[in-house]
């Protein structure tokens, strides 16, 4: 969330930024609830200071009936004041959780189609497989079974698929542990302060995506970056430790509520798939460099799968709460004509370590909040569609990348 002295002195920007990212939440009505509660602070503290006058005179001696009266007075007056203040904090602290992280200035205005390339790689294909037939024909995947035991869009992988994912996840894996990640497992559930935390706060209360444990204070991750969140909460980080590189591999849960009108074939968008993802908790002047870095990482990992793709710096009403700036990679389908989202990097500034409160010691002793930043190493059920709609051959085989041989006992096909 946003420091709500930041949020008075950026007016006009953060009225913007929430504007342009298609969030209804009036700004100034934050500001007014915030002096009202400053309005009664004033009161509280002032009651606390004549509280502890008249306790400082009750010492030393038996207190006159006047004095009695008037620390009775004073205590249920503060009782009073107190549960006023404790109430317009609640009001203000609700509020601020549904203002989004600001934009960069490098950010494209406007909604989804107003996104911008800004680089691409690889030769286009005009033809391709696709991949859902093509499972099915190899007895690969079984979405009818999966129906069955926990209802639509669940599957099981078998046999060769299954084969390749893991390869896929040890491919992956190795590339981020090339660049210094510390490999991680995750919790598959977390708090909801740790998922307010995170910032995916729904535009519409019928876009939220993730499952509930009903009776228990839990929710099923939609993304490693969620527990990943979370793993310093409440901590102080010594500067010299940053930045900290933590890949989280998890399974990953989604109703996909606000997946309306979008390509949902097969595996592309499922309640349930693995993903391995980095995650970087850094110094605030780092994160803009660290930014490029990931998406170096994501692009490095695509181009060494030979899988075609493009890179777009997401526009505004696109972008989500938390995130200041974000770039999606998006393979291309020779299914169907078009790029489609397969990983996505996001720089989250100091808006999710706020919430934990994540905060770093510099060497001088002062204490500030980290930046945050999260991005796709490998999505394995997209990936394995781009995989069969890029490398099916028409004899029926599965052409291996020759990045994933070596975890697939050297099989040029599959």
């Amino acid at each position: 969330m946003l420091d709500i002295k930041f949020i008075r002195e950026n007016l006009d920007l953060v009225e913007k930024s929430t504007r342009e990212k298609g969030y209804k939440v009036d700004i100034k009505e934050i500001i007014k609830l915030d002096d009202d509660r400053k309005s009664v602070l004033a009161v509280v503290e002032e009651l606390r200071k004549k509280r502890n006058e008249i306790a400082a005179q009750m010492k030393g001696g038996k207190p006159s009936e006047e004095l009695i009266k008037a620390g009775k007075a004073i205590k249920d007056e503060l009782a009073g004041e107190e549960a006023k203040l404790s109430e317009a904090e609640e009001k203000v602290n609700a509020l601020i959780k549904t203002v989004p992280n600001i934009i960069f200035d490098d950010v494209p205005l406007g909604g989804e189609e107003c996104s911008v390339e800004v680089k691409k790689w690889g030769e286009n294909k005009e033809k391709g497989v696709d991949h859902l037939d093509y499972a099915v024909s190899r007895d690969w995947v079984d979405f009818e079974r999966g129906a069955k035991v926990a209802g639509a869009k669940f599957y099981y992988l078998k046999g060769g698929l299954a084969l390749i994912e893991n390869a896929l996840l040890q491919f992956g894996l190795s590339k981020v542990l090339e660049h210094g990640f510390t490999f991680m497992t995750v919790p598959d559930m977390v708090s909801s302060r740790v998922l307010e935390g995170c910032g995916f706060n729904p535009r519409t209360s019928d876009q939220s995506d993730e499952y509930y444990i009903e009776g228990e204070d839990l929710a099923m991750i939609a993304t490693a970056e969620m527990p990943l969140t979370g793993y310093h909460m409440d901590e102080i980080i010594d500067e010299d430790k940053l930045p900290l590189l933590y890949a989280g591999y998890s399974a990953c849960f989604r109703k996909e509520a606000g997946a309306y009108g979008k390509y949902t074939r097969g595996l592309f968008r499922v309640h349930q798939f693995n993903k391995l993802e980095m995650y970087v908790f850094c110094l605030p002047e780092q994160s803009k460099e660290i930014h490029e870095k990931i998406l170096a990482i994501e692009e490095d990992i695509w181009q060494t799968l030979g899988i075609p793709y493009h890179v777009i710096n997401i526009a505004a009403g696109d972008l989500g709460a938390p995130a200041a700036k974000k770039y999606d990679v998006e393979y291309w389908s020779p299914v169907n004509q078009k790029y489609q989202e397969i990983t996505s990097c996001s720089n989250c500034t100091d808006f999710q370590a706020r919430s934990v409160n994540a905060r770093v010691r510099r060497k001088d002793g002062t204490v500030e909040f980290v930046h945050t930043l999260n991005g796709t190493a490998i999505s394995l059920a997209r990936t394995m569609v781009a995989l069969i709609e890029n490398y099916a051959t028409e004899g029926g085989k599965l052409k291996v990348p020759e990045a994933l041989r070596p975890y697939l006992n050297n099989q040029e096909e599959i």
